[in-house]
């Protein structure tokens, strides 16, 4: 009887150890600062940062830059494609009152899927076709400029960066009919354009070999022109 009493007893506690919620299975992850909302400073412009990890990537020091000066807001998450921008659109404009939005769509509407959008696969791959195509992507952006007329905001749109050779699930250059798409909905909207391409383009080092994305000095290199755009239109005082 001691020893099955004994065994209950190393049962139930082993149990209780294991629905402990004070020993979590796995490490929590930090959530991503640039993610993390903001209050307003009160009597400054409010801005918001719609785009893909590569604003991510350059919105903390955008914010650092324009501190005192605006109040720099971005969507929480990766903005994705363009299809994605049309499902979440209104709940990131929110009834936010934006005097600047500067946005971006293009590097994860060029990117090459085959049946499960969340993975890139080789573009030679049998079946493979960029997320969003280019027609549909010019169509996306349309409507999305529309919508974001609606706020009264000063629009200004970042133009895609460089697609380097060997990025993963991209082809080289591919942003440069992508672009051209988006130059003529700008224009025919009368919206300015970040050149935030050709800007990264002139420091090469920035940007990390085969990979669409940058350094933490390369994002910074970013930071600096995206806040000077943002800067030429915030609202006079």
């Amino acid at each position: 009887m001691k020893t099955i009493a004994l065994f209950y007893f190393a049962v139930l506690t082993f149990v209780a150890l294991a629905q402990d919620p004070k020993e979590p299975s796995k490490k929590e992850r930090k959530p991503n600062p640039a993610l993390t909302q903001i209050d307003d400073v009160s009597g400054l412009p409010r801005v918001l940062i719609i785009g893909d990890s590569i604003s991510i990537g350059y919105t903390l020091d955008v914010r650092a830059l324009l501190k005192g000066k605006a109040n720099v807001h971005r969507i929480p998450t990766n903005g994705g494609p363009t299809s994605n921008g049309l499902k979440h659109i209104d709940e990131w404009l929110g009834s936010g009152n934006w005097d600047v939005i500067h946005f971006n769509w293009g590097l994860h509407d060029l990117k090459y899927i085959r049946n499960d959008p969340s993975k890139r696969v080789d573009p030679q791959t049998l079946g493979s076709h960029p997320q969003v195509a280019l027609g549909d992507y010019e169509k996306n952006l349309n409507s999305l400029v529309q919508k974001m007329k609606t706020t009264g905001a000063k629009l200004i749109w970042c133009n895609t960066t460089h697609v380097p050779a060997g990025s993963e699930g991209r082809v080289e250059g591919d942003e440069n009919p992508y672009n051209e798409a988006a130059n003529r909905v700008m224009a025919s909207a009368g919206i300015p354009t970040n050149d935030l391409r050709a800007h990264a383009l002139a420091k090469p080092d920035a940007q990390l070999p085969a990979n669409v994305h940058y350094s933490s000095e390369g994002s910074r290199h970013l930071a600096e022109k995206v806040a000077s755009v943002i800067m030429k239109h915030l609202p006079k005082k």
